[in-house]
């Protein structure tokens, strides 16, 4: 039983809003999403309304983690010009994100100045594939296309309205022109 109660709290970690209205509307935004950021506070991501918006789930001990840096800086260049960049720790690819979330904050901060907002471990693929997740890789969700979490470090491009509208390789900088392009749009 006890196990059971956790697996239901990591599950709420991130959830739909009660208010939203989304019987009207045949694709989610991520504005209808509440999550808990990396120190454990509620994040409405409604907030982010009128904001582009670059969801990535991050690790700390992969070959790309290095991006870290690119994306710090991403969101350093254009945070003023309602732009965000979004974090997800996730352990899904090779308990490559091992950490507690204390650990992961300590370590992004120390490592690569991490300002932009990061949120508490979530999964990003399988079973206990999170909400959020669930929306950004699912058609009937998102409205865009059905796809896979390939790796840690994948990209998604949300507009200002919420709507998924690219979904970029983990391999992809996050300062390629593809990205940079689309925020200056």
């Amino acid at each position: 039983m006890k196990i059971l109660f956790i697996v239901l709290l990591l599950n709420l970690s991130c959830t739909m809003t009660s208010n939203s209205n989304l019987s009207n509307d045949p694709k989610l935004s991520i504005h209808s999403f509440v999550c808990e950021d990396i120190n454990g506070q509620s994040y409405d991501l409604s907030q982010l309304k009128g904001k582009k918006v670059l969801v990535v789930n991050t690790a700390s001990k992969c070959g790309l983690t290095p991006q870290y840096e690119e994306l710090e800086k991403l969101y350093g260049l254009y945070k003023d010009s309602n732009f965000v960049v979004i974090g997800f720790p996730a352990n899904n690819f090779m308990g490559q994100e091992p950490g507690s979330n204390e650990n992961i904050a300590a370590f992004c901060q120390k490592n690569y100045g991490v300002s932009f907002p990061m949120m508490s471990k979530i999964s990003v693929k399988g079973k206990d594939m999170h909400p959020i997740y669930q929306f950004l890789t699912q058609k009937a969700k998102n409205g865009l296309e059905d796809n896979q979490v390939q790796w840690n470090f994948q990209k998604y491009l949300l507009d200002e309205e919420g709507f998924l509208v690219k979904v970029i390789s983990p391999q992809t900088s996050p300062m390629d022109a593809s990205i940079v392009d689309w925020i200056k749009d």
